[in-house]
């Protein structure tokens, strides 16, 4: 990659663009420096991208597939160099990287593969019926059509999989939106090799200029960015806050717009007796190794851990301390994300609702433990803490159980590990964990998310900003579409997949 692509910073319309005189650096303070975009640069790149909707938004599919699997291509042609550079900014060791490398390619060849198949577009036909009484039925057909430009937010957690080529990225591309990245600044220098690539890719199969940019900066290019009249939607994975105040602003627009913001959640766990009985040992590893992967840097992390106030769940929870303190300490995304789990730590270490707990010194996995009465009491226990810490819930009964699930608010995931003879009690509890949670899962763990077309990775607020939507699998090109439907039109004039 040239010095000079790379301490350019920004890409518009195909080339490196360095205005500002501001500079961000990785958080890690590792890797080049980039230029911040100025209020200019915003403005150009999204104006071509509308300038690029107006072509690219209704090239056939195969056009548009051609182009991100060229992007995967692109992206690979990077080698080792970009996953060093991943390495460096992130602290992400390589093996992890190397893996996100191949989520973020599999899935740009996923949905490359979702526009040559076609039916993602759901076309429905009423055929005319020109006699029918009292009144003629017209001729109706019903596709899906692009929203238009389309901003997205990398995430810090996932330098390649999550950021400029992302999930967000392709399934937007695919749907024939332009898309402009907001870089995010834990990780300046991947995101402009990978966006050199998307450049490269879209020069190789003749995209129109304009369909892609590449912008650096803090907050306040992104909300210049997320007020462009230009733009159509929004795509952002981070924290609350953030997710949140983008969300506003989009819906404070003269024409709103969407704002799909993926905002984290704490994942709840139970634990149930008869699973319990049979495997215990086995379900503390499994938890313990969840709840640590990654420094508990994943908006997955099984954050909340509940069971029955008794010996057996108690005997868990100290497999799970035992587990925990063999883990060494982790080197988290930045100072930032460090600091705030420090401070967390320690406020739930002295915080009086807490009965216990293990906490090591440095970034070590956290346990803690109270009771379901003080859990439903204290509304700091249920928020989430990103890091590799845990609070255990011990529950007089299964009425205290159920009160604790239906006090939570929406979540990504809900876990319940358990066996034949607690089917009565998952039964009595599933209704509330399907209410609050965009993913249930029996007997595995909530880390690790599976790219495919039937995989939800959304959950009612405020995990996300809207719950019927994804951000992995195929389904998250919905997003970024609308219908329309044509009415008495020749054939000819009609899309093809309406064209019947």
């Amino acid at each position: 990659m040239p010095e000079t692509i790379l301490n350019g910073g920004n890409l518009i319309e195909g080339r490196p663009s360095a205005l500002g005189s501001e500079r961000v650096s990785a958080h890690r303070g590792e890797g080049p420096s980039t230029a911040t975009a100025t209020p200019d640069e915003i403005a150009r790149a999204a104006e071509a991208a509308l300038r690029a909707f107006e072509t690219y938004g209704w090239l056939a599919p195969e056009r548009r597939a051609a182009f991100l699997d060229r992007i995967a291509t692109e992206v690979e042609a990077l080698g080792d160099p970009l996953l060093q550079m991943a390495s460096d900014e992130s602290a992400l060791p390589l093996a992890r990287l190397t893996g996100e490398r191949g989520r973020t390619c599999a899935q740009l060849r996923m949905f490359a593969s979702l526009l040559r198949d076609g039916s993602w577009l759901a076309p429905r036909i009423e055929l005319a019926d020109p006699d029918r009484k009292p009144l003629p039925k017209p001729d109706l057909r019903r596709t899906l059509v692009p929203l238009g430009p389309v901003a997205v937010f990398g995430a810090s957690n996932f330098p390649l999989a999550f950021s400029v080529a992302g999930g967000d990225t392709a399934s937007a591309l695919a749907a024939g939106c332009p898309v402009i990245v907001k870089a995010h600044p834990s990780h300046p220098g991947t995101s402009v090799m990978v966006a050199s690539a998307i450049v490269r890719a879209a020069e190789a199969t003749e995209m129109p200029t304009g369909v892609f940019a590449l912008l650096h900066g803090g907050p306040s290019v992104g909300q210049a960015l997320v007020l462009r009249e230009e733009i159509y939607a929004v795509g952002f994975t981070g924290s609350q806050r953030a997710g949140r105040a983008l969300y506003d602003l989009g819906a404070s627009r003269p024409r709103p717009i969407p704002v799909y913001s993926e905002m984290g959640s704490v994942n709840p766990l139970f634990v149930f007796s008869g699973a319990l009985a049979e495997r215990s040992e086995a379900m503390a590893t499994g938890y313990a190794a969840s709840l640590t992967m990654g420094v508990g840097q994943f908006c997955t992390n099984p954050g909340i851990v509940v069971g029955l106030a008794d010996a057996a769940f108690d005997a868990f929870l100290q497999d799970v301390q035992t587990a925990l303190r063999k883990v060494d300490e982790g080197t988290m995304l930045d100072e930032g994300i460090r600091n705030r789990y420090l401070e967390g730590v320690g406020a739930l270490a002295g915080h009086e609702s807490v009965d216990s707990h293990s906490v090591g010194e440095g970034v070590h996995p956290a346990l803690f433990v109270t009771t379901g009465a003080k859990f439903l009491a204290t509304p700091e226990l249920r928020e989430e803490l990103f890091g590799p810490a845990a609070v255990a819930v011990r529950c007089v009964d299964e009425a205290e159980r159920l009160a604790v699930a239906r006090i939570l608010e929406g979540q990504l995931t809900a876990t319940l590990h358990f066996a034949p003879s607690d089917t009565e009690a998952v039964r009595a509890l599933l209704p509330t964990l399907v209410r609050m949670a965009g993913r249930v899962l029996a007997n595995g763990y909530p880390t690790g998310v599976e790219v495919n077309s039937a995989m939800q990775h959304g959950g009612p607020y405020p995990s996300t900003t809207d719950s019927r939507t994804t951000s992995v699998g195929t389904a998250a090109i919905e997003r970024f579409v609308r219908p329309v439907a044509f009415q008495d039109f020749p054939t000819d004039l009609l899309p093809p997949e309406l064209q019947v």
